[in-house]
């Protein structure tokens, strides 16, 4: 089986642009918290698929709720006909969601949800502009690439003029004054930010929405104020913007609540929500209230294989192992066990720099030991010792510096504490390369 894989990947079958990422690990099965690799070794899967998987990979019930769907109906679409698992997610998703969001049009994939969230707020408001905030990632198709800013790679060839969009800075609490608090520090910098904007370029009343992650997910999972995101929704309601949440990886639990918007008690207009939805089916919705939804023009925007019946199966059966087992409350316990102990490792690293986290959504930066400028190909090294001794983590940050722990939401504590010392071990070889730390 290796042989053939290997031939097979050196036909070069697959766009690089997607194919050549990291660690690129060729797998034959996954369960629970684990990829199986074709030469049959274990590896503890830290990443969830990116924030996808928060079930575990292949949870027995959403396995048997897809095969169930299957013997039944297997594509849609809707509107052309209607079946019962779509209309059951909503319902579930509706117990879930903040007041007033309780309208879902469902699609595939988290770029579609915002594309779906901007149109909306255009074609509600009959207002042109978007503001996103600098270190946000809201996908790589070209509408949400416009407000994409966490790698300038990711804008390449992107029209001038046709996004329409202006950014603003994204709340770093590291970066406050000292002696100052943050809370008030970054809610009177963002209202600054955006009276700056207002009177220099684009009037208020030409802006339809403001978008921003509630936690930086792709940026380096940066965890802004509270205050800050409470003041940016009270100047879009000063000025009847409507306040777009992308939710897509700090949903379904990630954060140690079921949505973000709850842990930082914000709720906004329209959310976009993705990855966790359906325990690794393609699955995506655009929610607002029905009274915004009912003002988007019938017919206006519609999809083909958007809430696929057996994803919206899938989505059910997440939604019930979620509640269930208490994984949203695990992933809050066991999010704040994990970032303590990291706090404690980087003790003992020169070079692990700050080390944040909200629910099982940790991020580990990785610095120069002398510089203390970001390190990105040291956590590239970092990560390929870690996968060498059987855990799988990712990247994020801007230069890639900043590790993404993200397991799936039913680990438990000697999972998470062996895919801690691993990455432990790993950083510890990685130091010694660069002659500091203790053998």
């Amino acid at each position: 089986m290796m042989n053939n894989w290997t031939l097979l990947n050196e036909e070069g079958l697959l766009a690089p642009t997607m194919a050549k990422d990291f660690p690129n690990l060729p797998v034959v099965k996954a369960e629970g918290l684990h990829y199986i690799g074709v030469d049959g070794r274990k590896y503890l899967d830290f990443t969830s698929g990116i924030a996808t998987e928060n079930t575990g990979h292949r949870h027995p019930k959403v396995i048997a709720a897809i095969k169930d769907q299957v013997d039944s109906l297997v594509h849609g679409p809707i509107g052309i006909i209607n079946y019962e698992s779509i209309l059951q997610l909503a319902k579930k998703l509706k117990e879930v969601l903040p007041d007033p969001l309780d309208c879902f049009f469902f699609g595939n994939s988290g770029a579609e949800a915002i594309e779906g969230a901007v149109k909306l707020a255009r074609h509600v408001t009959n207002r042109p502009y978007v503001v996103s905030f600098l270190g946000g990632f809201h996908g790589r198709t070209m509408g949400a690439l416009s407000l994409t800013t966490s790698k300038s790679k990711y804008r390449r060839n992107l029209p001038v003029g046709a996004n329409m969009t202006y950014q603003l800075p994204y709340a770093q609490i590291t970066e406050t004054p000292e002696g100052l608090d943050p809370e008030v520090y970054w809610s009177e910098h963002v209202e600054k930010d955006f009276e700056r904007l207002f009177n220099h370029q684009v009037a208020p009343e030409e802006v339809a929405a403001v978008i921003l992650e509630p936690v930086l997910g792709e940026g380096g999972y940066v965890i802004p104020p509270k205050a800050w995101l409470q003041k940016i929704r009270e100047i879009c309601d000063r000025h009847q913007i409507l306040l777009i949440f992308d939710e897509i990886q700090t949903g379904f639990g990630r954060t140690g609540d079921w949505f973000a918007a709850n842990r930082f008690g914000v709720t906004p207009d329209i959310m976009a929500i993705a990855k966790g939805i359906a325990s690794g089916l393609p699955l995506s919705a655009t929610v607002a209230s029905r009274e915004l939804m009912e003002k988007w023009t019938v017919g206006s925007h519609s999809t083909t294989f958007g809430g696929n019946p057996v994803a919206c199966a899938a989505g059910c059966a997440t939604m019930d192992v979620l509640k269930e087992e208490g994984l949203v409350e695990n992933a809050r316990v066991l999010g704040e066990y994990a970032l303590n102990k990291l706090i404690e490792i980087k003790e003992k690293h020169q070079v692990i720099g700050i080390v944040r986290g909200i629910g099982l959504m940790i991020g580990i930066e990785i610095i120069h030991p002398v510089t203390g400028e970001p390190n990105g190909e040291g956590l590239m090294k970092i990560l390929e010792k870690s996968l060498e001794k059987g855990v799988i983590l990712y990247l994020s940050g801007n230069k890639g510096e900043v590790i993404r722990m993200m397991p799936p939401l039913n680990v438990d504590k000697e999972h998470l504490d062996q895919g801690i010392a691993m990455l432990d071990e790993a950083i510890t070889e990685y130091e010694l390369e660069l002659g500091i730390g203790d053998k």
